[in-house]
Protein backbone atom coordinates (compact mmCIF):
# COMPACT_ATOMS: atom_id res chain seq x y z
CA UNK A 1 0.00 0.00 0.00
CA UNK A 2 2.78 2.35 0.94
CA UNK A 3 4.49 1.82 -2.08
CA UNK A 4 1.58 2.15 -4.49
CA UNK A 5 1.06 5.70 -2.81
CA UNK A 6 4.50 6.41 -3.47
CA UNK A 7 4.02 5.29 -6.71
CA UNK A 8 1.13 7.59 -7.78
CA UNK A 9 2.83 10.31 -6.01
CA UNK A 10 5.69 9.84 -8.41
CA UNK A 11 3.75 9.86 -11.50
CA UNK A 12 1.59 12.85 -10.73
CA UNK A 13 4.66 14.96 -9.70
CA UNK A 14 5.92 13.68 -13.15
CA UNK A 15 2.74 14.37 -15.12
CA UNK A 16 2.76 17.61 -13.63
CA UNK A 17 6.00 18.57 -14.12
CA UNK A 18 5.16 17.37 -17.99
CA UNK A 19 2.68 19.47 -18.32
CA UNK A 20 4.52 22.89 -16.97
CA UNK A 21 6.85 22.13 -19.99
CA UNK A 22 4.09 21.55 -22.46
CA UNK A 23 4.02 23.89 -25.55
CA UNK A 24 1.38 25.03 -28.08
CA UNK A 25 1.89 26.06 -31.86
CA UNK A 26 -1.21 27.04 -32.37
CA UNK A 27 -0.86 29.56 -29.30
CA UNK A 28 2.28 30.80 -30.58
CA UNK A 29 1.50 31.16 -34.25
CA UNK A 30 -1.83 33.70 -32.29
CA UNK A 31 1.14 35.24 -30.18
CA UNK A 32 3.32 36.14 -33.04
CA UNK A 33 1.05 38.90 -34.44
CA UNK A 34 4.00 41.50 -33.55
CA UNK A 35 6.59 39.55 -34.54
CA UNK A 36 5.08 38.99 -38.30
CA UNK A 37 6.40 43.10 -38.85
CA UNK A 38 9.56 42.02 -38.63
CA UNK A 39 10.52 38.21 -39.17
CA UNK A 40 7.12 37.54 -41.14
CA UNK A 41 4.28 34.82 -40.78
CA UNK A 42 6.79 31.93 -40.84
CA UNK A 43 9.95 33.48 -39.39
CA UNK A 44 11.41 33.51 -42.99
CA UNK A 45 10.84 37.17 -44.16
CA UNK A 46 13.69 39.97 -42.79
CA UNK A 47 12.37 43.46 -43.35
CA UNK A 48 16.17 44.85 -42.57
CA UNK A 49 19.53 43.17 -43.37
CA UNK A 50 19.93 42.87 -39.35
CA UNK A 51 16.71 40.61 -38.68
CA UNK A 52 17.06 37.28 -38.42
CA UNK A 53 15.52 34.25 -39.97
CA UNK A 54 13.72 33.08 -37.52
CA UNK A 55 11.76 30.23 -39.53
CA UNK A 56 13.08 26.57 -38.90
CA UNK A 57 15.48 27.65 -35.19
CA UNK A 58 15.75 25.16 -32.91
CA UNK A 59 12.96 24.78 -30.03
CA UNK A 60 15.67 25.68 -27.50
CA UNK A 61 17.73 28.27 -29.24
CA UNK A 62 14.27 30.07 -29.69
CA UNK A 63 13.44 29.56 -26.24
CA UNK A 64 17.48 30.82 -24.72
CA UNK A 65 17.24 33.85 -27.17
CA UNK A 66 13.76 35.12 -25.61
CA UNK A 67 14.52 34.24 -22.26
CA UNK A 68 17.76 36.50 -22.82
CA UNK A 69 15.89 39.01 -24.42
CA UNK A 70 13.14 39.45 -21.49
CA UNK A 71 16.56 39.21 -19.00
CA UNK A 72 18.67 41.36 -20.53
CA UNK A 73 21.41 39.13 -21.19
CA UNK A 74 21.09 39.62 -24.63
CA UNK A 75 21.49 43.51 -26.05
CA UNK A 76 18.41 44.30 -28.09
CA UNK A 77 16.29 47.34 -27.35
CA UNK A 78 13.81 46.41 -29.90
CA UNK A 79 13.72 42.66 -28.31
CA UNK A 80 13.71 43.85 -25.13
CA UNK A 81 10.72 45.81 -25.39
CA UNK A 82 8.65 42.92 -27.32
CA UNK A 83 9.99 40.11 -25.07
CA UNK A 84 9.60 41.55 -21.69
CA UNK A 85 6.14 40.88 -21.07
CA UNK A 86 6.52 37.19 -22.29
CA UNK A 87 5.72 34.61 -19.90
CA UNK A 88 7.65 31.18 -20.01
CA UNK A 89 4.83 29.77 -21.84
CA UNK A 90 4.25 32.61 -24.23
CA UNK A 91 7.88 31.74 -25.04
CA UNK A 92 7.58 28.37 -25.36
CA UNK A 93 4.42 28.66 -27.86
CA UNK A 94 6.39 31.00 -29.73
CA UNK A 95 9.22 28.65 -29.74
CA UNK A 96 7.58 25.76 -30.79
CA UNK A 97 5.46 27.77 -33.70
CA UNK A 98 8.63 28.98 -35.32
CA UNK A 99 10.57 25.64 -34.99
CA UNK A 100 8.34 24.32 -36.89
CA UNK A 101 8.38 25.79 -39.97
CA UNK A 102 10.71 25.44 -43.02
CA UNK A 103 13.99 27.38 -42.58
CA UNK A 104 15.61 29.06 -45.60
CA UNK A 105 19.04 27.78 -46.86
CA UNK A 106 21.34 30.84 -47.03
CA UNK A 107 21.85 31.95 -50.84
Amino acid sequence: MKLSLALMASVSTLVLSAAAWAHDPVRGKELSQVCQSCHGEDGNLALQDNYPLIGGQHFDYLVHSLTAYRSGDRDNAIMAGFARDLSDQDIRDLAAWYSRQDGQLEP
